[in-house]
């Protein structure tokens, strides 16, 4: 709320005082470049200039931005570093194409503000409707050629190389289904409890388009590979927490179009056919979600599934998982589902969010002043246009901001299914499937991330932990192979989410990208516990062999790496492994300490790493932990 004010008191002093001197400006949001002249009376000046200038500009556009005035919740928000504006729009009286709200732009009209008592009943228009949330999911399999043919494909090649006469579409070409399709479709199919079609066929999708040299698009119609099917997802604590479960329709397979390159100027376009024919599952959920937060944790479970199966690397930057929403709203206890519409140009889970939610207020906003008859089935493309605002240094947001302008516009009419005149595909046979192959597909799945998630929790981790380590297969997996070295399931957790995960982000680097092997932190944290060295010297330990890797034992030789309390002699090769001796080193230890070990059975079990010190100073230095801790444990819990 300071933020607010800070910004929006001295935009309306601003905007009076340019309106009095005549210095009008254009309407749109520019960059203001601050001109930081102090040292003279011209600066000064210039600096007054400036501030006038970004005050009447800001407010102009908060004015432009009507959602900040027309609901309550609508204020100016810094989060991360970013300026947002809320994402509830206003009403029109129709559907606004990009071209007009550009005219719209250039010719604003005057706004009237509402009264507070009108915000108030603005806000409370949301409580009465609810959102029908269904995503369409693309996912490219990381197959090594295409769907229907022997062509490879690879992000980023050169355009145009990796085509053929199947994929260019010319004629006579005929098509030939990789197998490995199918074996990813069964996979994913399993993966999500789906029904799998003993006998599915393709279909040809009828369409025009520059990117799709055939004029139809290989694909799946009546007869899919699989239906019905679900997938479930626990809710981060910071949304609330839960379980869903989330209906899927159908899964199909599909090839993909070409991709458009289009010139800075707008003149031309160029076509780029590599990406043509490249295979494609799609992923049709049930229309059960009701938030933006479900939609988008939808869409990441779905990317977590996909690379725990290795069907998709998955990457929405590389267009291998794309997501289309179908948003309706409909009032509040009525069964009859509302006028949908498609949003596109999704590229990151947190523009599902956002899109989704703009899209809920835009439609409701409609809704609400009885204009529900303009929703129309469209297609709408998601925009954010970054802006930037200079803020002085003794205001309370001192760097350059940047103001996200983020909106739904049409893109087309969306077409019905006759639209896209589906026959099936004379050139492909049937796709049948055994029940062996069934079977032989599904004993190979590996574990899955709610199954990750259980077994996590079971092991006593906190939810805030299990979504950690399971959100990637990687990290999962250097957690599972150093627990199975022994390493204390807590302890091991702490060190992958505390220390490792922070050198990972300051290297940007993958888990797989470091030199620490799983067991060799197993070592790292049994010497800890037994406490053969300190944590302090532990932490040293870790970073050299996140970057040179080596061995545990070896950099406390190589080093010196003493625990002082222990007394940690430099005769480390020459240790003390004989059971019997440190088991008499243990009782003595034992039997000196009585307090500490009513304590230690009292539940503070901390005291472990103190008996084992005393061990380790009797014997200075020279008993073997690994021995030590095993007799420790077994002496310290025996019963009297």
């Amino acid at each position: 709320m300071r933020r607010t004010v800070t910004a929006v008191v001295p935009a309306l002093l601003g905007y009076f005082i340019l309106s009095g001197l005549n210095c009008c400006r254009h309407l749109c949001l520019v960059p203001i470049a601050s001109l930081k002249l102090f040292n003279s009376a011209t600066g000064v000046w210039w600096r007054v200039i400036d501030f006038v200038n970004m005050a009447s500009t800001l407010f102009r556009n908060v004015i432009q931005a009507q959602p900040l005035f027309l609901n309550s919740s609508a204020l100016l928000r810094r989060k991360n570093g970013v300026l947002y504006c809320t994402m509830k729009s206003t009403s029109h009286s129709h559907t606004q194409t990009a071209t007009e709200e550009k005219q719209q732009q250039k010719s604003p009209q005057k706004i009237k503000v509402p009264p507070q008592k009108q915000m108030k009943e603005v806000s409370k228009i949301g409580a009465d409707y609810e959102a029908v949330i269904g995503i369409e999911t693309h996912v490219q399999l990381s197959t090594l050629t295409k769907a229907f043919c022997s062509c490879p494909y690879s992000y980023g090649a050169q355009p145009n190389t990796c085509i053929c006469p199947v994929c260019m579409g010319l004629p006579g070409a005929l098509p030939v289904l990789n197998s490995k399709v199918i074996e990813c479709a069964v996979k994913l199919a399993l993966a999500l409890n789906c029904r799998l079609s003993f006998s599915s066929k393709f279909d040809r999708k009828q369409y025009f388009y520059p990117d799709l040299p055939k004029g139809y698009q290989i694909s799946q119609f009546d007869i899919p590979i699989a239906t019905g099917g679900s997938i479930d997802l626990d809710l981060p604590l910071e949304f609330g927490g839960g379980h869903r479960r989330f209906g899927i329709t159908r899964i199909h397979m599909e090839e993909d179009a070409g991709k458009l390159m289009h010139s800075g100027n707008g003149s031309y376009s160029q076509v780029d056919l590599n990406r043509a024919g490249v295979p494609l599952l799609e992923i049709v959920s049930e229309p059960d979600m009701r938030t933006g937060i479900e939609a988008s944790e939808y869409a990441a479970e779905l990317q977590r599934v996909v690379r725990y199966l290795g069907v998709s690397n998955g990457n929405m930057q590389e267009g291998s998982l794309r997501c289309d929403v179908n948003v309706s709203v409909r009032p509040i206890g009525q069964a009859e589902f509302g006028t949908k519409v498609e949003i596109k140009n999704l590229n990151s889970f947190s523009a599902i969010n956002r899109a989704i939610d703009f899209e809920i207020s835009r439609q409701v906003n409609l809704h609400s002043q009885g204009q529900q008859d303009s929703i129309v089935q469209e297609t709408r493309l998601w925009e954010e246009e970054g802006k930037w605002m200079v803020f002085f240094e003794n205001t309370t947001a001192t760097d350059p901001i940047p103001f996200l302008v983020q909106k739904t516009v049409t893109m087309r009419k969306k077409e019905g299914l006759a639209d896209y005149r589906y026959f099936p595909e004379p050139d492909l046979p049937e796709v049948v499937l055994t029940k062996a192959y069934m079977d032989s597909v599904g004993k190979s799945l590996p574990e899955l991330p709610e199954a990750k998630r259980r077994r996590y929790e079971e092991m006593g981790l906190s939810m805030q932990d299990v979504l950690f380590l399971a959100n990637d297969i990687a990290v999962a997996d250097f957690f599972d192979a150093t627990i199975q070295k022994g390493a204390d399931v807590k302890l091991a957790a702490n060190w992958i989410m505390g220390d490792i995960a922070a050198y990972l982000k300051n290297e940007k680097l993958s888990i797989i990208d470091i030199k620490l092997v799983p067991h060799e932190l197993a070592e790292l944290i049994a010497s800890i516990k037994s406490g053969t060295i300190s944590g302090k010297i532990g932490k040293e330990i870790l970073f050299e062999l996140l970057a040179k890797g080596g061995t545990v034992k070896g950099l406390i030789e190589e080093k010196d790496l003493v625990q002082a309390s222990y007394c940690f002699s430099r005769s480390f090769l020459h240790r003390i492994t004989d059971l019997g001796d440190i088991e008499k080193m243990v009782d003595k230890v034992i039997a000196e300490n009585p307090k500490q070990l009513e304590q230690y059975r009292s539940g503070k079990t901390k005291l472990q790493g103190y008996f084992a010190g005393q061990v380790m100073k009797a014997s200075k230095g020279k008993a073997n932990p690994g021995i030590l801790n095993k007799v420790l444990v077994e002496k310290l819990n025996a019963k009297v």
